[in-house]
């Protein structure tokens, strides 16, 4: 029995299902990601109100591309949609929105409607929304090698000077606490190049639960099994430790 219920600071979602919930209703796969939308709403609300500090969503993979093109296009348009109708929402509730991933790959209008949202809600003290759009962990990865790398270059620091700190803070959210908990929908049994760095000691909870029907009680059950997890990054029980 769990005698005090800790609330995770950081927590991951992939939000998988929502083409799968879509095609089981026999509709387009468009109408699963609205659906979805309607869930993030609900989640984001209750993170707030557990006292989550930073919640990250996997909105859109730089893996999606690949997909058909009317549904990126309905992705994107959904995204574009969520931004225009959440903000002062967002903003009203105290949450302080950050976009993780690749934005220059997005048009200028959806770039400049990411940077606005951002500066609406920069200075906001609540619930930080992490939402990964474009975004991959190797491309994470990737990005900050560069930027040590340039730096190695031009002479402003040298090989010995790159250390897990320094490497990390060139990465997306290094302003953050470490992610304690990865909740997968939909399923899937894998991460799906998904903050692939910032995971390493993560606990890991899947459910066959699709996204769009992910709900508050579904979100307590993850938070109850992470609560039985014994972290103990890389190092031994505490029963094995006290022998």
């Amino acid at each position: 029995m769990i005698q005090e219920r800790y609330i995770p600071n950081h927590v991951a979602i992939i939000m998988d299902g929502n083409g799968r919930w879509a095609q089981q209703r026999k509709q387009l796969r468009a109408v699963g990601h609205r659906a979805g939308l309607k869930a993030v709403r609900k989640i984001v609300t209750y993170a707030a109100t557990l006292g989550i500090k930073v919640l990250t969503l996997y909105a859109f993979s730089s893996e999606n591309w690949k997909r058909p093109a009317n549904e990126v296009s309905a992705l994107i348009s959904l995204f574009i949609y969520a931004l225009n109708r959440e903000m002062k929402s967002l903003h009203k509730n105290n949450v302080r929105l950050n976009i993780i991933g690749d934005i220059s790959q997005f048009n200028d209008d959806l770039q400049n409607m990411i940077i606005n949202a951002e500066q609406l809600t920069k200075d906001n003290s609540g619930l930080v929304l992490n939402v990964a759009a474009n975004y991959g962990g190797r491309w994470d990865i990737l990005q900050s090698t560069k930027k040590m790398a340039k730096q190695v270059l031009d002479g402003k620091i040298t090989l010995d000077d790159i250390t897990e700190e320094r490497f990390n803070s060139e990465m997306s959210m290094h302003d953050f606490p470490e992610v304690d908990l990865v909740i997968r929908t939909g399923g899937e049994y894998r991460i799906s190049n998904f903050l692939l760095w910032q995971i390493a000691y993560s606990e890991l909870y899947f459910t066959d639960v699709l996204w769009p029907d992910f709900n508050q009680t579904l979100f307590d059950k993850a938070i109850d099994v992470f609560n039985t997890r014994e972290r103990r990054f890389g190092g031994i029980p505490i029963e094995e430790h006290s022998c």
